[in-house]
């Protein structure tokens, strides 16, 4: 999927606070590939593993954090090559992400308590922040398969992102572009890709007992590609859809649900759903 769809992304935590968490992604969908690879009728299935990793700190007075994650996949795709039925699969590290954010309107570095204090304070409030994803090309790679579980390449994307809370509920935006380095080993040839603009958004509901609940779209255009400088008329449309809750456990740990959903806009390209569940353990 070109784009995560995930909400609560710039919500302030304490500063020092750390999450550990391990996710489970079941995928499935349908693929058009360009009509010159001569495959039809592609199909894909998906199961992964995710262990995350996020640190609340001050930055400047301003609330950071840093996310890290890391994903262990196995995929399964099926089809028509030529005309005959085919299928392949890999199982594998996928490209770990690594995010810097820092909230630099409407929430000061607190700590716990001062944190507590401040949101009962300010039951309307705003906030602002921008981030940097980094896509890192560690992930699988195999330089004469078509079909891999890493990309090869470095995917830098930067943010801007706005969330207003009104008491219980909170509304979210957030824009993204996809800078993305050349493949240099792509079927013994490079493939380069043009920048890929996304926005999403989202509208929470977080209850006094402990759980939240939100709904959310994402948009995102652009992406061409050239391989071995020739353009190919592959331009991404998608939109994406999604529903999320998370569930306190306990003071310490916490589960979330979330499914989330897209379709193309294009001939080619993905139409897929995705089922998460995941764990996640403060310290």
């Amino acid at each position: 999927m070109s784009q995560d769809i995930e909400p609560r992304r710039w919500s302030p935590l304490p500063v020092g606070t750390n999450v550990v968490g391990v996710g489970y992604i079941h995928s499935d969908g349908e693929i058009s590939f360009d009509p010159v690879l001569k495959i039809e009728d592609a199909t894909y299935k998906s199961k992964a593993t995710i262990f995350s990793f996020l640190h609340a700190f001050g930055f400047l007075g301003k609330s950071a954090r840093f996310d890290l994650l890391l994903p262990h996949k196995s995929t399964r795709w099926k089809g028509l090559l030529d005309g005959m039925p085919a299928s392949t699969g890999r199982t594998g590290l996928g490209d770990p992400i690594i995010r810097l954010s820092v909230n630099f309107f409407g929430a000061p570095a607190l700590g716990p308590r001062e944190l507590q204090k401040f949101r009962a304070a300010r039951p309307i409030n705003t906030v602002a922040g921008a981030a940097v994803a980094i896509s890192l090309p560690l992930g699988d790679y195999e330089k004469d398969k078509l079909l891999n579980l890493g990309q090869n390449r470095f995917s830098i994307r930067p943010q801007l992102g706005v969330v207003h809370t009104r008491g219980p509920w909170s509304y979210e935006l957030t824009g993204s572009v996809f800078f993305y380095t050349d493949n240099n080993e792509l079927l013994g040839t490079t493939r380069e890709q043009d920048p890929l603009l996304t926005a999403q958004s989202h509208i929470t509901y977080t209850s006094p007992r402990g759980w939240w609940t939100s709904i959310g779209a994402a948009y995102d255009e652009g992406g061409e590609s050239r391989i071995a400088g020739v353009r190919k008329d592959d331009r991404r449309r998608e939109l994406l859809y999604g529903i999320s809750a998370g569930l306190t456990v306990n003071r310490h740990s916490s589960l979330k649900f979330a499914y989330v959903g897209s379709r193309t806009r294009e001939d080619l390209g993905a139409d897929t759903e995705n089922l998460a569940l995941a764990l996640l353990v403060l310290f």
